[in-house]
């Protein structure tokens, strides 16, 4: 519920933020004006709502498979859609390398499901599963809308900021002033996004566990993951920085998260088996102030952390502690 209730009050603050701009801007330069920034801002917004599904489909290389082509991979969806209480997604294959899998559409109905070649040869079933499950959650959380909401906060203090900064008025030293606070303002809402997409994937890891997945098979899939992305050509990870946010994890912090995962994988075995979450659970983990400095401006967790929080989760998706 704490992170349910983080959301809802990042919510609130955005859109108080965008209230006060309102307010400040109207009194300034006059409703009139203003609100053709934000109905500019609500446009692009939309517009991107509307074309983003077949941008990704273009730029990821996104292949439909039916049921007689992947028979595995679309019993799996269904078995968690009906779990999660949501029409089937669409499900896809996109011939990526980079071990990976993502979720995005434009609502719940139009939910589409993607996996990459390179998760494919990865993760066994249970793992997969998991995966899934993970996407699925954030279907089923509407995420797409709601990040989608969060970010037209910073698009409205940008076009503020340059408008007021570069103003011709007359009084123009109160304008500047206004345009450096729609700056910062920017800055901190951008920062407040990022944190959205993270409390958001937390979210959605306890939403594969409360569908039925062991949290040590997230949290091994979550491992390999970013060995995978490790391994992963410079270039090809480059070519992917555009759509990290969408990915189940940052394959371009992939390298850093390495030397921190270490001590997971107690055996040397390549996976996390439920012994070794538990055993985290009761470990106290370091991140270094540089890590902590870095997730601030990332879209994803510090993957120590998301698997340490892995480990207080039960089956059945309740929470023993919360981290």
């Amino acid at each position: 519920m704490w992170l349910q209730a983080r959301m809802y009050l990042l919510l609130g603050l955005m859109f108080a933020i965008v209230y006060a701009l309102f307010v400040a801007a109207g009194a300034y330069m006059g409703v009139g004006s203003f609100t053709l920034y934000a109905i500019l801002a609500v446009v692009m917004l939309f517009i991107q709502y509307m074309i983003g599904p077949k941008l990704i489909e273009l730029s990821m290389r996104i292949r439909y498979v039916s049921e007689e082509e992947a028979p595995e991979l679309h019993q799996m969806v269904s078995d968690l859609a009906m779990k999660a209480g949501i029409k089937k997604p669409r499900i896809a294959i996109s011939k990526v390398n980079i071990p990976n899998a993502f979720a995005f559409g434009r609502s719940v109905s139009d939910g589409r499901v993607c996996v990459t070649e390179g998760i494919l040869k990865l993760l066994n079933k249970d793992e997969l599963k998991a995966v899934l499950g993970h996407e699925l959650s954030h279907i089923k959380n509407r995420d797409v809308i709601t990040m989608t909401m969060l970010s037209v906060v910073p698009i409205i203090c940008w076009y503020l900021a340059w408008s007021f900064m570069f103003s011709n008025r007359r009084n123009r030293g109160n304008a500047a002033l206004l345009g450096l606070v729609a700056f910062v303002l920017y800055f901190i809402t951008n920062l407040l996004v990022l944190y959205g997409s993270r409390i958001r994937e937390y979210y959605a890891d306890r939403g594969s566990v409360a569908l039925g997945n062991q949290p040590h098979y997230l949290a091994s899939a979550l491992y390999k993951l970013v060995y995978g992305s490790a391994r992963a050509p410079r270039d090809a990870i480059k070519q992917m920085e555009g759509y990290k946010a969408f990915f189940l994890n940052d394959p371009s912090r992939a390298r850093a998260e390495i030397n921190e995962l270490g001590a997971v994988d107690e055996d040397m075995s390549g996976t996390v088996d439920r012994e070794e979450l538990m055993n985290l659970r009761g470990k106290r983990i370091k991140i270094s102030t540089s890590d902590r400095l870095m997730e601030l401006f990332s879209t994803h967790p510090n993957m120590l952390k998301r698997i340490k929080y892995l480990s207080t989760l039960s089956p059945a998706g309740g929470t023993r502690v919360i981290y």
